[in-house]
């Protein structure tokens, strides 16, 4: 009997933690909800800002930047997995690009329908398009798109609110030692990385069937 890739953990959902100026959170974004629906597991979807957890961890900027040979290994490695997935790629020409506003955004739709089109045409926009994603007009067509009321979302994300919930959920996934995007949970198991999110489907699953 094969063994489950985890420990324990509660009930078969995966936070799935994501940042939109994180390169390898795109194909994340782009395939979380199939493969779950694959794997009958439920995603808590979990929007937070990387840069300051990189600031609380010394770094001023992304270690894809800091580190020349981990950034030239990031964009032939990101581009194959790309093409693993069949997704398309455009190598940014702003990395990595803010993307507060859309976060924001995210945070009101998480537990709503339109949350999985909405950040898949967001990533689409930075790493497809080349193209701002911290603009509200951009993002303006994109819940209008959706047949969402577009003024009203993006003025609420300007509110003290939720620039509130944007930060405490920034301040706990530091607490719960996230370090990078995407970043998964299955209970109090982590997984780290584009990488492991059929791990954590599986570990999930596995919890799900009582395994």
């Amino acid at each position: 009997m094969s063994q489950s890739p985890c420990a324990t953990a509660p009930a078969p959902v995966v936070e799935f933690w994501f940042e939109f100026g994180s390169n390898y959170s795109y194909p994340s974004v782009m395939r979380i909800e199939a493969a779950a629906a694959r794997h009958g597991v439920k995603v808590a979807w979990k929007p937070f800002m990387l840069g300051p957890i990189f600031h609380e961890l010394g770094m001023d900027n992304s270690p894809f930047v800091l580190q020349k040979e981990k950034g030239a290994y990031m964009w032939q490695d990101i581009a194959r997995e790309c093409r693993k997935y069949g997704l398309p790629w455009t190598r940014p020409s702003s990395f990595p690009r803010l993307g507060v506003l859309p976060l924001r955004v995210a945070i009101q739709g998480a537990d709503t329908p339109w949350m999985e089109a909405f950040c898949q045409q967001v990533m689409q926009l930075n790493f497809v398009h080349d193209q701002d994603i911290n603009s509200p007009e951009p993002l303006a067509a994109i819940l209008t798109g959706l047949g969402l009321p577009a003024a009203e979302l993006l003025a609420r994300a300007g509110s003290d609110e939720i620039k509130a919930r944007l930060r405490d959920q920034t301040a706990e996934a530091r607490t719960r030692g996230i370090f990078g995007a995407p970043t998964f949970f299955v209970g109090d198991e982590m997984f780290w990385g584009n990488d492991r999110l059929d791990d954590a489907l599986a570990c999930a699953a596995a919890l799900g069937a009582g395994g």
